[in-house]
Formats: C-alpha cells, sequence, structure tokens
C-alpha cells in the first residue's frame, strides 16, 4: 500500500524500500512468536480436528487464558482491525485514480481533494461504492476475480512494463534500484503467470 503513496513519502526512494522489508520483517517475527504463544496453549492436533477453533483460534486462546469476557475481546479487536485494514488499503488505493487524474489519464473529477482533509474525495466514494457492490457476490467468487485482475493487469504488466521502459527509455533517472536486474523481474513474471494458470478453472476465470 506504501507504494500508492509515493508522491507523498518524504524521500521515497529511500523510506520506501524501507518501510516493505521492515514491515515484512516485523510482521514475520510477531506472527512467529503469536503462533509459538498459541501453540503452548493449543494442541496443534486440535487446531487440525476442529473447524471452529480453525476459525477463532486467538479468541479460544484468550478465553482459555484469561476467561470468557477476554475472547469476546480480543474477537473485538480482530474485527476492529479488519475494518481498519480495509479502510487503510481504500485510501491506498484511492490515490491510484487520483494520481491519474492529476496527469490528465482519467476523469479530472477524480482530481479533487476534501477541503479540509486534503484526501481525493471523489476518488474514495467511487471506489468505496465498487468495493460495496462486490459485496453482493460470493466471497469465493470475488477472490478469483481479485487474483486474476490484480496478477494480469497489474503484477504481470508492472514487471513487464519495467524491462520495456528501461530499453526504450535508458536515459530516465532510476532512483530505485534492483539488484541482479533484470533476473528478479524475469523471476517475478514466471511465478505470476505460473500462479494464474495453475488455479484450478483458470483458463474459464480469464475467458
Amino acid at each position: 500500500n506504501v507504494g500508492f503513496l509515493g508522491g507523498e513519502v518524504e524521500q521515497p526512494e529511500r523510506n520506501i524500500p524501507r518501510a516493505i522489508l521492515w514491515s515484512i520483517a516485523l510482521v514475520g517475527v510477531i506472527y512467529i512468536v503469536m503462533n509459538i504463544g498459541v501453540l503452548g496453549v493449543m494442541p496443534w492436533q486440535e487446531l487440525i480436528g476442529s473447524q471452529g477453533a480453525q476459525s477463532y483460534v486467538m479468541s479460544i486462546f484468550m478465553q482459555r487464558v484469561y476467561g470468557g469476557w477476554a475472547g469476546g475481546l480480543i474477537t473485538a479487536l480482530i474485527m476492529w482491525t479488519a475494518f481498519a485494514s480495509v479502510f487503510s488499503l481504500l485510501l491506498g488505493y484511492s490515490r491510484v485514480p487520483y494520481a491519474a487524474a492529476l496527469d490528465g489519464n482519467y476523469f479530472p473529477s477524480f482530481a479533487k481533494l476534501h477541503p479540509q482533509g486534503h484526501f481525493p474525495k471523489v476518488s474514495l466514494l467511487w471506489l468505496g461504492g465498487v468495493a460495496a457492490l462486490f459485496c453482493c457476490f460470493s466471497l469465493a467468487a470475488v477472490i478469483a476475480a481479485l487474483v486474476v485482475i490484480r496478477i494480469a493487469l497489474q503484477f504481470l504488466l508492472q514487471a513487464v512494463g519495467l524491462l520495456v521502459l528501461r530499453v526504450r527509455r535508458p536515459e530516465l533517472a532510476r532512483p530505485f534500484r534492483m539488484w541482479a536486474y533484470p533476473l528478479p523481474a524475469l523471476l517475478a513474471i514466471v511465478g505470476f503467470v505460473y500462479v494464474l494458470f495453475s488455479r484450478t478453472n483458470s483458463l474459464h476465470q480469464l475467458a
């Protein structure tokens, strides 16, 4: 999400890579420590055998350690965090149509900012409305569509576009460095194509 906010980040060539790498490392450590704590209270056999335990691991964990009130509290906090995550992503993605509108490549109304909050209000409202419409479809259909759209129209084309831009515009300033170029980009392209076509009914979903 930080990539969408690059225009608002100070020294993005330094701070964006740091934010990405540090967040991956910290989240990984927190996740491992959390799972070690859970396995100290709930045996892994129980997590595999019970569908309810799989769905409400942290709630059951807190309930066993501190009582029923703690289970309810952690459930509420998880729901709050889920809403906050969606809201954060919505704010980040609203910058994409906003930036395109500023460059003259999208509808001009999407370049409007909120007078007090200084966020792209039109873009945010449109994305929120479209996201609400997707709630009318099944979760499996939405996830399948998002996987296809994001891989085919975003991740894959970004990697290909990087190679094309490097060849066609070698004089452009490049504040971001890719180690072992172009190997990471080529590996990413191969990986995205594999994920795209290795799923069940992938050709049907692409059509």
